[in-house]
């Protein structure tokens, strides 16, 4: 995870990118800007905050030759010092500017800024940022007018949300350089990801960890929902989670062996598992270290909640896989013609 205990801009400079679908024009500043100490903190925090808890990483490619990925070659010109800062960005914009293939693409501010002390993995390194504003806010300004204290609408960037940004950081791994990216206005999956950035999801311990607690979510709905129930659904997924909070590593194996209690379970997975990764192109690996971090964040989307047609809905804790087995009985009331669902419990909280 990105930290920025240390970080420093040392250079930021913002210019206008157009649309060439419908012929608005890029506006290109000639020198970077300087800052006051107030306005200063706030743009680094503004910058900077929206990565600090991201957990994916991205990586440069091409389909021919990664030299060739611009956005690659532009981030190596400035981490070696060979190209110009103001110069470079232009043609970054330049670049952002050719992907605007349709009217949908936002025209907007661009900043490009060189940040020295920026933390990952434990390396302190510089890092290139680009970022696109593409909605502004309006808001009331007070002026003094002789003896009057006036109002006017004006418009300006919020400092709440950052709309596109990506940071590129000058460390490598077997895959490349690390590429962090956010996009809060997807209206076009392939603009900034694809066309723009031209980059993929890392083969990492994060992105291994997401892809089967993936796996697993998409199991719970398709198979065990669908032939069980939802009370053996929350229980999987239950048990899932208290798997990977009890292991460092996921052995494909062992994971089977201690979630299933019946064999036909286990091949009903393995087969899963198969399909699974055909349809997402994706390789799930048998054998990966686990990212708590990713645990954390992907549990919560987990659905563990039983909703019945009589307007009640029980809730099972993601986090206490015995729960479901050993306080929720499920059966048919013969007299009233219903299903029914038994709770026991010693205290109401």
């Amino acid at each position: 995870m990105i930290k920025k205990n240390l970080v420093q801009i040392t250079d930021f400079i913002i210019h206008k990118v157009g649309n060439k679908y419908n012929s608005t024009r890029n506006v290109f500043s000639d020198n970077t800007l300087l800052f006051e100490e107030e306005s200063y903190k706030m743009m680094l925090n503004f910058l900077l905050k929206p990565f600090l808890n991201l957990t994916d990483s991205y990586r440069f490619t091409h389909h021919a030759d990664i030299n060739l990925n611009e956005m690659n070659s532009y981030s190596n010109a400035l981490f070696s010092g060979e190209g110009d800062f103001v110069e470079i960005s232009k043609n970054i914009v330049k670049h952002l500017y050719e992907q605007s293939n349709s009217a949908n693409i936002k025209t907007g501010d661009v900043i490009v800024a060189r940040f020295e002390g920026i933390g990952l993995n434990d390396v302190v390194t510089d890092a290139i940022g680009i970022f696109k504003i593409e909605n502004k806010i309006d808001f009331f300004q007070t002026y003094i007018e002789g003896n009057q204290i006036e109002v006017i609408v004006t418009e300006g960037i919020s400092p709440k949300r950052l709309d596109k940004g990506c940071l590129i950081v000058n460390t490598s791994d077997g895959e490349g350089k690390y590429v962090f990216s956010v996009d809060n206005n997807t209206y076009d999956a392939q603009y900034w990801i694809k066309n723009f950035l031209q980059i993929k999801l890392a083969d990492d311990i994060h992105q291994q960890t997401k892809n089967y607690l993936a796996l697993c979510s998409a199991f719970s709905d398709e198979v065990i929902k669908e032939n069980l129930g939802k009370k053996e659904q929350s229980e999987f997924l239950a048990n899932t989670i208290d798997f990977f909070k009890e292991h460092d590593v996921v052995e494909n194996e062992e994971f089977v062996q201690t979630v299933f209690e019946e064999e036909d379970q286990i091949e009903q997975f393995t087969e899963f598992k198969k399909e699974f990764e055909a349809e997402n192109d994706i390789v799930l690996r048998n054998h990966f270290p686990i990212s708590p971090k990713v645990v954390k964040k992907e549990k919560k989307a987990f659905k563990t909640e039983i909703i019945l047609d009589t307007n009640i809905k029980i809730h099972i804790d993601v986090d206490a896989p015995d729960a479901a087995a050993y306080y929720l009985e499920r059966g048919y009331d013969e007299d009233k013609k219903m299903k029914y669902y038994k709770v026991y419990y010693n205290e109401e909280k």
